[in-house]
C-alpha cells in the first residue's frame, strides 16, 4: 500500500544498520508501515552516517505510539534486545 509522505512521524534516529535489525523484524512482522531514511547509502559507506544525520526511522502515524512503546519495551529489562 502506497502511504503519502506527510503521514509519516519520525520516531527515533540509529547509526548504524544492526542497531535496529530486531525493531524491524517486529515492525515487518506486524505490517507496520516504516521506512528507514539513508539506509541504505549508510549501508554502503558507514562513516557517512554522522554526516547525514544518521539513519531515520519514520512510521506511520497511526502506528506511531506503538512503535515508541514496542522501543521502550525492548529497552527496558527483562528484556535483552536492547535498541540502541
Amino acid at each position: 500500500m502506497c502511504y503519502p509522505v506527510q503521514n509519516f512521524k519520525h520516531i527515533a534516529t540509529f547509526t548504524y544498520p544492526h542497531e535496529y535489525l530486531v525493531l524491524k523484524f517486529l515492525m515487518e512482522e506486524e505490517n507496520v508501515p516504516f521506512v528507514f531514511e539513508n539506509e541504505t547509502m549508510i549501508g554502503i559507506s558507514p562513516f557517512y552516517s554522522n554526516a547525514l544525520g544518521g539513519i531515520r526511522l519514520l512510521v506511520h502515524i497511526d502506528y506511531a505510539t506503538y512503535v515508541t512503546e514496542l522501543i521502550n519495551n525492548l529497552n527496558t529489562p527483562p528484556s535483552n534486545l536492547r535498541v540502541v
